[in-house]
């Protein structure tokens, strides 16, 4: 259980982490942070959209557009991102179709690489679990 709910911290600061760099590296990528509340509040639910989309849009793709299977990660991430936007909450904005596009991409890759080398970095097998693996 707590190795879970650390995966679940660990997505969500990595979604965070994606969010701001493609606020800085994008112009119409806009995190309003006057309305930080909302914008704290974007991240949970783009972490939980995206965890709950990629398998669905993984099953439907798999049905009926195989040819679609590798643009999971970036579809879900844009569907989530455009749930977000729209959203009452204020905090984050995307202005102009580069926004979306890269922001999309940005948003994608830097959560995926941060979940991974987070994970590798805070969810390291226990020393008597990779014994138990080597002796077997």
């Amino acid at each position: 259980m707590i190795t879970f709910l650390l995966r679940a911290l660990l997505y969500v600061a990595s979604a965070g982490v994606g969010l701001i760099v493609a606020d800085l590296l994008l112009e119409g990528f806009r995190i309003q942070w006057a309305r930080w509340w909302g914008f704290a509040l974007c991240i949970v639910i783009f972490a939980v959209l995206q965890s709950i989309l990629s398998p669905l849009i993984t099953r439907v793709t798999d049905r009926y557009a195989p040819a679609l299977i590798g643009g999971i990660g970036i579809i879900s991430t844009l569907i989530a991102l455009l749930i977000v936007v729209l959203l009452p909450l204020g905090g984050l904005r995307i202005v102009d179709a580069t926004g979306w596009i890269l922001g999309a991409v940005i948003v994608w890759v830097v959560t995926a690489l941060g979940t991974v080398l987070l994970g590798r970095v805070f969810l390291r097998p226990r020393p008597s679990a990779e014994r138990a693996r080597r002796d077997r």
